[in-house]
């Protein structure tokens, strides 16, 4: 089971003291086929030099590329396929490994 969105918050304050839509995401995922117990991705850190414009977390790898690899290594689906057909323009990177 896998359970993501690209949906995030700014990691600054706008002018009424709130936050808006911005980059950033979570994923959880499940289940007996699946390496669990770790934190996957990359901190880009909250230093104003480390932000997106100066306000968002920076994002560092395409939320699409976690279910492409679990379809690549569970599915048997080619990188190919993935890229060019499911998710078009999608670059895969390096496997995460979430497969077991």
């Amino acid at each position: 089971m896998l359970c993501l969105t690209e949906f995030g918050r700014t990691a600054a304050e706008n002018g009424t003291k709130g936050t808006d839509h911005g980059t950033g995401g979570a994923m959880i995922y499940g289940g007996g086929a699946l390496n669990g117990g770790r934190v996957l991705g990359d901190w880009p850190g909250l230093a104003e030099a480390d932000l997106y414009n100066r306000r968002d977390l920076m994002p560092t790898r395409d939320v699409r590329a976690y279910p492409a690899w679990v379809m690549h290594d569970l599915l048997g689906i080619s990188r190919r396929v993935i890229e060019l057909s499911i998710f078009p323009g999608l670059e895969m990177g390096s496997n995460p490994g979430i497969v077991a």
